[in-house]
């Protein structure tokens, strides 16, 4: 219990607050102590008025003293549908310290990406990504943290943040290891749901110590608080009166106080029983009352301040109240007397800024503002809201800002409302504001639009909602393509985003269907070419358990026709090569085929890794077909430009993550074991950010195990499976390479070996259907033949035949050489030597170093030769494949039968 008293009532929140106190005195020594020390979080909880902001301005007080920078900001109740409003005013004082240069200079790479949001610089032609948003500000913070140490920030009222805030938020705390930052965070219990519910409680999780949820005074503490206010001459049963009507709330109590030294009321037993009526006065409709007092203008004045919520100046609220500046200023004043507003602390404000014309205004007490914007008549409320937009607009600050308060207007069929939000949709989806944006866009069509637009409006919900949203998206374009309005490319490109919506949600037969019917209906052309390409490349990733009959030949039969002169025909040619390759057909047709769909070498403009018209899946394909015929080179070329890309343009989402994966993928293929784990690790920690059981998942999750496996990390591997849930039911997708090959390449390794036959037969009966018989991307065979060796001789040597067959068909190195290492296996003595040097002398041939280097080492086994023992131990060193390593050196170590 605090003993000392505080030398102002307005500390009243500060009484029986030792234990918080001091937490944050010493997390500040620890944050002072140690420039390298890592960050630390500290979340405080409570009801209103239990006194969380007065604990944080004791630590902002606490904080300053010790020569530490403070940020801070709130969130507001009105304000939690402005993107980025609370992140603004908490990097305010910094960024206003920077000139423009050295706000680039500073944020660096991030600038173009984090800046729009902070409102340093305008944003690009692009959509923003979110993900990416979010990653460029956890830099440019993390930069200036580094400039401004030792750095506290201070977030109030976090349950009324915005949701992009909060995200930012989340991912800031969680980077805190080598960051000598304290954050403070205050928020009341409940008051929040969904995405942000999700992102506060990663905050808490991210705390050095359990949330702290604050209590409320004690009746000795309130008694001792009500005599320290009004003198010790108050007696016992007046201070347990006060107690009984404040519940021990200190705010309710300070401003009880305050209202009893008002009213010169002696704290006396016999004067209690007005306590419980002053009480009502200091808020509720009780507040309103005595708002209502102050006469109408004041009462205006305090209803355009709680429409603004903030940055309330006078001169605006004067705008929106229609009053003079002088009548403004008066009304001020009263407000302020009345303790409802509240100006600038003029300690904070810089030499000359002090004038109330000029500062902001704040009201004293979030419960304050809440109870003022409740007590607006409805209708004026609306009308307000409307003016507040036309107030904001005409200040030049931007559709988006004026948002806000379009979005309170009554529906009214104004089709320049309509223009006015979609207007601000952009602005929020041109920031990586996603959801703001789909907030105007469904209150555009409460409006509703006029007919001629109102396709337009779903059709841009659509695109807004597609990657957080898939089935809402289905609806909206579904709904939009449904009515007239679009017609012709946008009509095309609807169509295209429907079938996208729908993969994401999981729908792929949809998908096929849904542009196989569109393109129906258009006559030859660009339009219908486009269609069928995306057709045929939604055909091209199902991995169902069969493909659609006739496909591959209407496909080569299409492409045929193709020289590559436009995007439409590119794509078909990239879709043909991609079904060659699966099919297993002659790797030099496949790339062919990929070469023809390039310009001079590179992508051609409007099929690059960030264009929309097409997106990532046809690139993937290219790059594929790429790997899978040895051509890892120009694939590594391809994954490492889009990573470079995306990096850029500051997509990190899923996006980033598949780019990692593939990236992965290709190290893999190369032999570059340690660097594909890297990569397909980092995929894995972006996709834990986007959503798990997607098909991006898949593609990192399969990689991981089977390069784990190829470094002979079998528990590990295992573990990988186990957390990411690496089992049946697959994904309605194609995952290269084939899930069920490399899931029962990992049962075997662990000892499972009926389960891992089981699944290799299921991968057998899978591509059968599929048609799909490239060996090397689907190495089901190769496995199945090695462990039936024992117990099925005949088949697996009917597995191998066939698999060396197919091997020489596609007529890769890597193919062949594969096929002739599972021949040997079925073999003993000369006749397995003698396949085991076809195998090296094709891999030494092949860009795969690792299955070289297991060549390698299996051929100087079976011919007892040191020298080749060494040179695959060697080659496996250098791929970090640590089982061979351990294979070929057990083996030199016995040296039995060596030579």
């Amino acid at each position: 219990m605090t003993e000392a008293r505080p030398a102002q009532a307005a500390s009243a929140a500060l009484w029986e607050r030792d234990e918080e106190v001091a937490a944050v005195d010493r997390a500040i020594g620890t944050l002072r102590a140690d420039r390298s020390s890592s960050g630390s979080v500290l979340m405080f909880r409570g009801e209103a008025g239990l006194g969380k902001t007065a604990l944080l301005a004791e630590a902002r007080r606490m904080a300053e003293a010790r020569g530490c920078t403070v940020w801070s900001a709130r969130g507001g109740e009105t304000l939690k549908s402005v993107p980025f409003n609370v992140l603004r005013q908490l990097l305010q004082p910094a960024l206003v310290s920077l000139m423009p240069e050295e706000a680039r200079e500073y944020l660096g790479d991030w600038y173009d990406i984090a800046g729009p949001a902070l409102g340093l610089t305008e944003p690009g032609e692009r959509n923003a990504d979110p993900q990416g948003v979010c990653d460029g500000l956890v830099a440019a913070v993390r930069r200036l943290a580094r400039r401004d140490w030792p750095l506290v920030l201070l977030v109030d009222d976090a349950h009324w943040a915005d949701q992009e805030t909060l995200r930012w938020l989340a991912a800031f705390v969680e980077r805190l290891d080598d960051l000598s930052v304290l954050v403070v965070v205050a928020r009341r219990p409940g008051d929040v749901s969904g995405e942000s519910a999700r992102h506060l409680d990663a905050v808490a999780t991210a705390a050095d110590a359990p949330v702290t949820t604050l209590s409320a005074l004690t009746p000795d503490a309130t008694a001792r608080l009500t005599r320290a206010t009004l003198g010790e001459h108050a007696d016992a049963p007046f201070c347990r009166e006060v107690w009984a009507v404040t519940g021990g709330n200190p705010y309710e109590t300070v401003e009880l106080l305050a209202k009893v030294q008002d009213s010169e009321l002696e704290p006396v037993e016999a004067q209690a029983p007005e306590l419980r009526a002053l009480n009502r006065s200091a808020r509720g409709s009780g507040l309103v009352a005595r708002l209502e007092g102050l006469g109408i203008e004041a009462t205006r004045f305090a209803w355009a301040a709680a429409i603004l919520g903030t940055g309330i100046s006078v001169g605006l609220v004067a705008k929106l109240a229609t009053m003079s500046t002088e009548d403004a200023v008066r009304c001020a004043e009263l407000l302020r007397s009345a303790r409802i507003l509240t100006g600038p602390d003029p300690a904070a404000a810089p030499a000359g800024d002090g004038d109330l014309e000029d500062g902001d205004l704040e009201f004293v007490h979030p419960l304050i503002a809440s109870a003022v914007y409740n007590s607006i008549p409805p209708a004026l409320c609306t009308a307000m809201h409307g003016i507040a937009a036309r107030v904001v607009t005409d200040s030049g600050l931007g559709a988006a800002m004026a948002s806000r308060y379009l979005l309170q207007v009554h529906p009214d069929d104004d089709e320049e409302l309509v223009e006015q939000l979609r207007e601000a949709a952009r602005e929020h989806l041109a920031v990586g504001a996603p959801d703001a944006a789909r907030r105007c866009l469904e209150r555009a069509l409460l409006e509703p639009p006029r007919p001629e637009s109102h396709a337009r409006v779903l059709y841009e919900l659509g695109c807004a909602t597609l990657l957080t949203a898939p089935a809402t998206t289905v609806d909206h374009l579904q709904s939009a393509l449904a009515m007239p309005g679009l017609d012709g490319a946008e009509r095309v490109d609807a169509v295209v985003r429907l079938s996208q919506a729908l993969i994401h949600n999981d729908q792929l037969d949809d998908a096929v269907r849904t542009v196989e019917a569109e393109a129906a209906r258009h006559e030859p052309g660009p339009s219908r070419l486009r269609l069928q390409a995306v057709q045929y490349m939604w055909e091209g990733i199902h991995a169902g358990e069969a493909g659609s009959p006739g496909r591959s030949e209407r496909l080569a039969e299409l492409a045929s026709r193709c020289t590559g002169r436009d995007n439409s025909e590119r794509a078909l040619l990239i879709l043909r090569g991609f079904d060659a390759m699966t099919h297993g057909e002659n790797a030099e047709v496949v790339v062919e085929l990929s070469d023809r769909a390039l310009v001079n070498g590179r992508l051609a403009p409007g099929l690059g890794w960030t264009d929309t018209e097409w997106g990532l899946e046809i690139l993937m394909m290219l790059a594929s077909s790429y790997t899978y015929t040895d051509r890892l080179d120009r694939a590594e070329s391809m994954f490492t430009d889009a990573l470079r890309t995306y990096e850029t343009a500051g997509w990190s989402g899923g996006h980033l993550a598949l780019a990692h994966a593939f990236l992965g993928f290709n190290h893999r293929r190369r032999g570059r074991l340690r660097e594909a784990e890297e990569s397909l690790r980092e995929s894995l920690r972006i996709a834990d950010r986007v959503a798990r059981g997607l098909p991006l998942y898949w593609s990192a999750t399969c990689n991981l195990v089977d390069t784990l496996l190829a470094r002979g990390h079998v528990e590990a591997a295992w573990a990988i499976a186990e957390q990411y849930g690496f089992a049946p039911p697959y994904p309605s997708t194609i995952v290269l390479p084939d899930p069920r090959s490399v899931r029962g390449r990992l049962l075997l390794a662990v000892g499972r070996t009926q389960d891992g036959i089981n699944e290799l037969e299921a991968a057998e009966k899978a591509a059968a259907a599929r048609g799909h018989h490239n060996p090397v991307m689907v190495p089901w065979a190769l496995d199945l033949a090695r462990a039936l060796a024992g117990q099925d001789p005949a088949r697996a040597a009917q597995l191998a035949t066939e698999a060396r067959r197919r091997a020489e068909r596609f007529g890769t190195d890597t193919a062949i050489g594969e096929a002739l290492r599972c021949a040997a296996a079925l073999e003993t003595g000369q006749r397995a030597v003698r396949l085991l040097s076809q195998a090296v002398t094709y891999l030494e041939a092949s860009p795969c170093q690792y299955e070289h280097a297991a060549a390698r080492v299996e051929y100087g086994i079976a011919a007892r030769s040191v020298a080749e023992i060494q040179r695959g131990l060697a080659l496996a060193r250098s791929c970090g494949a640590d089982g061979l390593v351990a294979q070929a050196r057990e083996v030199l170590e016995t040296g039995r039968g060596l030579r």
